[in-house]
């Protein structure tokens, strides 16, 4: 795609980024065939290519962006998938995370859109203050039919039956290794996922000590900035994940880390890019290095070689690959390596490439094209006839779990049932199980 980007603009780094990957497009349309929007909405301009060509009239005009515009990049999902099957290797979520940036730079949305999302980014990162939110939504849930803006009523859709208590073990500690310690690893301990979902790190904890690693969780650890990055609001995403930074730098600063864990994979594939964020920054170094040691944790577990397992009951297992995992990260074989080799009969649904809706915050702010995308989703993995639906993210387990009755765990909690652990809370009626002792 030819750009006439001025020595001005590109000047900036980040629009030199977005005239490199621009210049790389070349408009055949691959894209339109795994892109989630296209395939509901059948508009090019809710397709990568479409999008690509009104971010380009946009930054390379300097243009305030026009309703249109918006409408259509704010559509995207990121969930990836056009990147997995570029041929040219189109680099598209620099571009549309450059794009949304200069959106909430330049464009005034109206004052109940500015309100939503400064509410967003003021909550569900800070784990807290979500536990009220959603403590909140269910005493108004009975009165969801009363609420105008679909947005605010798949908020309190949102909230789950029960609110888990909190769980020590996502304070600062570590946990030793049992048996000889073959890693020091920091665990991401995630924002979102320690009001919805307590279970998961406490069953990564257990599942990483069992196979050999010491687990640290480092002080100042929080979000590391993706729901804000997506958002546009390059501030507050770049400050939590500067605080991100010092604290693993801390870390590797002290006794060393050989990797830093993450079980969100949302999260994972922010991490990851902690490098690209920082560039020409003086942070530029250290977030390199941060995520360069960024690891999934079934990477981890497939490094590590998963020890005997021990559980009893070969389950039907429908794997569900999360959009940040099999496109972000192009992480795909390990997790369902894993399950197969912890004895589960693992199954596939068709168009698994396919999003399921939940993208962050987009099951909040487009929640009927996310619900569509969703019973699409929940069609597919039904059809597998499983007795479990297993996946990497929680935004993906919610998603999921809000239109299907088949229990839906993480992939790290039948891991961890399969070699010792309890059986996965979801699995059963009886209810919490006991945490990891916090070690003093």
């Amino acid at each position: 795609m030819q750009t006439t980007f001025t020595p001005e603009q590109l000047a900036d780094p980040a629009t030199r980024r977005a005239n490199e990957i621009l210049r790389s497009c070349v408009h055949c349309g691959f894209c339109t065939a795994t892109c989630p929007t296209y395939q509901v909405l059948g508009d090019e301009l809710d397709s990568p290519r479409g999008r690509i060509y009104l971010m380009k009239d946009m930054l390379e005009n300097s243009r305030v962006p026009d309703a249109k515009t918006v409408k259509h990049i704010d559509r995207c999902l990121s969930c990836l998938s056009c990147m997995t099957t570029c041929p040219s290797g189109v680099h598209y979520m620099h571009l549309v995370d450059h794009a949304r940036e200069y959106i909430e730079r330049n464009y005034r949305r109206p004052w109940h859109e500015r309100a939503l999302r400064w509410m967003l980014v003021r909550i569900l990162p800070y784990p807290g203050r979500f536990r009220l939110a959603l403590r909140g939504a269910q005493l108004a849930r009975p009165f969801r039919r009363l609420v105008p803006d679909p947005r605010l009523r798949a908020m309190l859709d949102m909230a789950p039956k029960s609110i888990p208590p909190v769980s020590r073990n996502d304070a600062p500690q570590a946990f030793a290794a049992q048996g000889p310690r073959r890693k020091r690893v920091a665990l991401l301990i995630g924002c979102a996922q320690r009001a919805l979902n307590t279970d998961i790190n406490d069953a990564t904890i257990r599942l990483l000590r069992r196979h050999g690693c010491e687990v640290v969780i480092p002080k100042g650890i929080g979000c590391c900035g993706a729901l804000a990055h997506h958002m546009g609001r390059a501030d507050e995403s770049h400050a939590m994940a500067a605080a991100n930074i010092r604290a693993l730098m801390a870390e590797i600063g002290g006794e060393g880390l050989d990797a830093v864990v993450i079980n969100t994979s949302g999260c994972g594939t922010t991490v990851k890019d902690y490098g690209h964020m920082f560039t020409d920054s003086p942070m530029a170094e250290d977030a390199a290095r941060v995520a360069s040691l960024a690891r999934d944790v079934t990477e981890i577990m497939a490094d590590l070689g998963l020890q005997d397992a021990v559980h009893a009951e070969p389950l039907r297992v429908a794997y569900h690959a999360a959009c940040s995992l099999q496109h972000g990260q192009q992480v795909r074989a390990a997790p369902k390596d894993l399950l197969k080799a912890a004895g589960f009969t693992v199954v596939e649904p068709r168009n698994s490439h396919l999003c399921c809706g939940s993208a962050g915050t987009y099951n909040l702010l487009q929640p009927e094209i996310s619900a569509e995308l969703r019973d699409r989703k929940v069609a597919t993995l039904q059809a597998t006839e499983p007795q479990v639906i297993s996946a990497g993210n929680i935004g993906c387990m919610m998603q999921i779990g809000s239109g299907t009755d088949v229990p839906v765990v993480h992939t790290v909690e039948l891991l961890d049932w399969a070699t010792g652990g309890p059986r996965p809370r979801a699995l059963s009626q009886e209810g919490r199980q006991d945490a990891v002792p916090i070690l003093t």
